[in-house]
């Protein structure tokens, strides 16, 4: 797997909450290739919680959110905003695992939209 610089990294006013590493609410993900792909591995944090010890689902909505717009930078050198998004939710991550790992690929490109899929995985 290949690292991707932040471009935006020390731009003044760059306060990502998805991938800013100066933003202390933020998640502070970091991104890799990997072929197809583009990969992060998160460290769950216990602030990120909803019900004890599970990762908030709005959170994991946040963390499929950023990587699905970063493959989208990366693949097709172009930004864009979510126009929607579908999730499901298989099983809890605990704020308790070493880490979690999600992955996103572009499966297809409409003119201007393109369809991602990302998913999560948490240490098992």
């Amino acid at each position: 797997m290949k690292k991707i610089i932040n471009p935006w990294k020390g731009l003044e006013g760059y306060n990502c909450f998805g991938c800013a590493p100066n933003n202390e609410a933020g998640v502070k993900m970091e991104f890799y290739e990997d072929g197809d792909e583009v990969v992060s591995i998160w460290k769950p944090r216990p602030e990120y919680q909803g019900w004890i010890d599970t990762l908030h689902g709005g959170i994991q909505a946040v963390l499929m959110d950023e990587i699905c717009a970063w493959v989208v930078l990366r693949k097709l050198q172009t930004t864009g905003v979510t126009s929607k998004m579908e999730t499901r939710y298989r099983k809890s991550v605990d704020t308790k695992d070493s880490h979690i790992v999600l992955r996103a690929s572009i499966k297809e490109v409409k003119r201007n939209i393109v369809i991602v899929e990302a998913k999560l995985y948490n240490e098992d």
